[in-house]
């Protein structure tokens, strides 16, 4: 099959080589465009105020000047020359992104993007048990990425709307995968830390808030803290059915 690689912290990222480890394992039709730099936290966003660059660095190898959901868009419309893929793989994040982090994440977006247009898309991200620069491991996301791919892909997942996340653990040897709701983190909870800089202003620092436990721990947070694959099915319309009779009833009570 056809897969497009992309990502959001830049296309020299070595999330991205681990990506492109991933994928030849799975095909050797593969297509490499990428931000040409980190676009951590850029969310859905597109660049629309600027003009973008693309520059090629080979054969199927573009860096676009842009946000993640750039990359996507100009290798759908214009750089494939209408030879779409079967697959859009973003990632491997440096990093997790569970709960609330999809809604800011450049690499669940970009997944977005493919979904919206038609291509059934996965995102992947690492956690770390060091963050050190050059310390990175992505070796869970490499043991274990090829297959769950092979395995989701041949399944009748896809369509209307549905997008994979997929996060693999800090431990090198995952304990098995879970399929998973997106969890939850209590902002009532949310830490701020105020520091200040050498030359006497503050700035500062936000970290996450508690986790929100579930019962049976089914959650993206409680599998990959317990040491699991996370696979989550996420869909784009973010319609609340359930309330809409409520608001029938309050907009027409009349009926």
């Amino acid at each position: 099959m056809r897969i497009l690689l992309t990502n959001d912290d830049g296309i020299f990222a070595p999330g991205f080589a681990a990506l492109e480890r991933i994928a030849h394992q799975i095909s050797d039709d593969l297509w490499f465009v990428a931000p040409a730099e980190e676009q951590s936290g850029a969310g859905h966003s597109l660049t629309l105020t600027r003009p973008l660059r693309v520059r090629e660095l080979g054969p199927r190898r573009f860096a676009v000047a842009g946000t993640p959901t750039d990359a996507v868009m100009m290798a759908l419309g214009h750089l494939m020359n209408g030879d779409r893929p079967d697959l859009i793989l973003s990632g491997v994040n440096r990093g997790p992104n569970l709960a609330e982090d999809v809604t800011y994440s450049g690499t669940v977006s970009a997944a977005m993007e493919g979904t919206l247009a038609g291509v059934r898309s996965i995102a992947l991200s690492q956690a770390m048990a060091d963050y050190s620069h050059g310390k990175e491991s992505f070796a869970a996301a490499e043991a274990m990425g090829a297959e769950i791919i092979r395995r989701v892909a041949a399944s009748d997942w896809g369509g209307d709307g549905v997008l994979l996340n997929i996060n693999f653990p800090a431990r090198a040897e995952p304990l098995g995968v879970r399929v998973t709701t997106q969890g939850f983190r209590d902002y009532g909870h949310i830490r701020i830390d105020a520091r200040i800089d050498p030359r006497g202003f503050p700035y500062y620092w936000f970290g996450y808030g508690r986790e929100v436990e579930t019962p049976g721990h089914r959650t993206d947070l409680e599998a990959v803290r317990e040491g699991y694959v996370s696979v989550t099915p996420m869909h784009l319309d973010l319609t609340h059915h359930q309330t809409l009779p409520a608001l029938e009833r309050a907009l027409h009570p009349g009926g």
